[in-house]
């Protein structure tokens, strides 16, 4: 088996904070399952997203480049075509690619982020919708029924694609009459079990699969986003006062319903009871979530598929609950929101199991991490595979992180509250760089802050006004790299180096403040 291609699972955990995982320190017990994973694999204890929500953090974990390049950075925007996907190089390599997905944000606006699925399920709306599946039911009424099926869900996916692309049907969709159809019948957060329980099937199986052709299963879930609605035994363990509390089940359900206030900036901070109530039902729906990912592990593991299977798990971003006076992933770059998960299972151990990784790595490079692991990378490729990072040493490449503001979001924040959005400098671009011990946040030109990575991860003092020359040396390292990816916009996939890190005048800069190594 030593010599076959693995399987590879890219479980992607939208939504999911690193620092609510009990195997990331997290004192609750809020993800046993995971925990066990992550004892038998590579835990990277600072993974950072390459932006702040779906759309572009997608789209650099399937393309291997940063959204400035790409530019996939708005609900509206399409991948470049020549600009291969992961699912494209693998399908095109020889393996069964089959997409699971419950955010509509990936699997029903068609943004390029289906290419290359030879197999795709959307489970988020009225129906099951299958956009890229291939064969037909045998038998006629069969045929007929599934024809129906599939129109009905192509109808539906194109009215949700309308409103990611219209500001106007966006804010409708905020209205309280709207709200109650896309939350519950339109099933905004997908079904968990099916879709975990469809792609068992599909490993265990392999219908429709060559004997020997290795399958790549990409699959989202959205347990972790908002609303929450988790079980009731998951609240009485991790949200007993919200069970208790009249105040806080009206603060939840008022929260709940409030689609505009998962987008915008608070004009103050939550009291503590209401900050309470967040983190406990946020912690609710982790552990049911993590129950869920234990079953489909267990299962995988009884069906004797886990142990030749590359298993990645991973988050696109995490969650403001309340922090620095944000809610939701719409604007920042705190680790609140790219601090994200990221546990490998490596079957053939070129990742050493039971290691916890230390050094800063960018999920943009899970690209070059699942291609050298089906042996279809080139030697650049190969160069970025996070199976190649250093695990022991703080000295390491730059990574980087931008959050550009969804255009349609802002203009509707910029409607409703317009000084606030602007005093939180929440209309401009902030981008991030992580290099030693320091991260950057540069957002526009109003703001810079200076945070020590190790000694600091929840980001409480600014250290800029105290080590300017830090803070310049950093400032230029992002002055290229936008730069750099401003001339790289149109180009193919071959960029996979991190922009601005040849510079020789920043790379003296850095040198001289310890950053690298002579």
């Amino acid at each position: 088996m030593v010599n076959r291609r693995p399987n590879i699972i890219f479980l992607v955990l939208d939504t999911q904070r690193a620092d609510r995982l009990s195997c990331y320190g997290y004192p609750l017990p809020t993800s046993p399952h995971i925990d066990a994973l992550a004892e038998d694999a590579t835990v990277f204890e600072r993974a950072i997203a390459p932006a702040q929500w779906t759309i572009p953090s997608h789209a650099s974990m399937f393309t291997g480049v940063y959204p400035s390049v790409h530019q996939t950075v708005q609900s509206y925007s399409t991948l470049p075509a020549d600009l291969p996907t992961l699912a494209e190089r693998l399908k095109a390599g020889g393996y069964f690619t089959a997409g699971f997905c419950n955010n509509p944000l990936v699997g029903v606006i068609n943004n390029g982020l289906r290419r290359g699925f030879y197999s795709f399920l959307n489970y988020s709306g009225l129906l099951t919708s299958h956009p890229n599946q291939a064969g037909v039911p045998s038998g006629l009424l069969d045929r007929y029924r599934q024809g129906f099926k599939q129109l009905l869900a192509k109808l539906l996916n194109q009215v949700q694609d309308s409103f990611a692309r219209s500001e106007a049907l966006l804010e409708l969709s905020f209205t309280p009459l709207m709200l109650p159809l896309w939350q519950t019948a339109l099933s905004f957060k997908g079904n968990t079990v099916k879709s975990l329980d469809d792609a068992a099937q599909l490993l265990i199986h392999r219908k429709g699969v060559d004997a020997d052709q290795p399958i790549f299963t990409f699959i989202n879930l959205m347990g972790t986003h908002m609303p929450y609605h988790p079980p009731r035994r998951y609240m009485e363990r991790f949200a007993p006062h919200v069970l208790r509390d009249r105040s806080a089940q009206h603060y939840l359900r008022r929260f709940n319903s409030d689609v505009y206030g998962w987008l915008a900036p608070l004009a103050g901070a939550l009291d503590e009871p209401q900050k309470a109530a967040l983190d406990g039902m946020y912690d609710a729906e982790v552990a049911y979530q993590d129950e869920q990912v234990g079953t489909f592990f267990s299962r995988l593991e009884q069906a004797g598929v886990l142990d030749e299977t590359l298993v990645i798990l991973c988050s696109d971003h995490g969650e403001h609950l309340g922090e620095k006076q944000f809610i939701g992933h719409s604007l920042t770059l705190y680790n609140e929101l790219v601090q994200v998960p990221l546990i490998i299972r490596d079957p053939y151990n070129h990742l050493p199991r039971k290691t916890a990784v230390e050094t800063v790595v960018s999920t943009c490079h899970l690209f070059h991490t699942v291609l050298t692991a089906a042996g279809l990378s080139d030697e650049a490729e190969t160069a970025q595979s996070l199976v190649h990072s250093p695990t022991t040493e703080r000295i390491q490449r730059q990574v980087f992180s931008e959050a550009i503001p969804p255009q349609n979001v802002l203009n509707l924040l910029l409607k409703r509250q317009p000084e606030l959005i602007r005093d939180r400098a929440c209309d401009v671009p902030r981008r991030a760089v992580w290099i030693g011990n320091h991260k950057l946040i540069e957002t526009g030109d109003r703001f810079l802050e200076l945070y020590d990575v190790y000694e600091d991860p929840q980001e409480s003092l600014n250290l800029s006004d105290i080590l300017p020359e830090n803070v310049e040396a950093l400032q230029e390292c992002l002055q290229v790299f936008a730069g750099q990816s401003d001339r790289l916009v149109g180009a193919t996939a071959g960029t996979t180096r991190a922009p601005g890190f040849d510079d020789p005048e920043v790379q003296r800069r850095l040198r001289d403040l310890g950053y690298l190594e002579d």
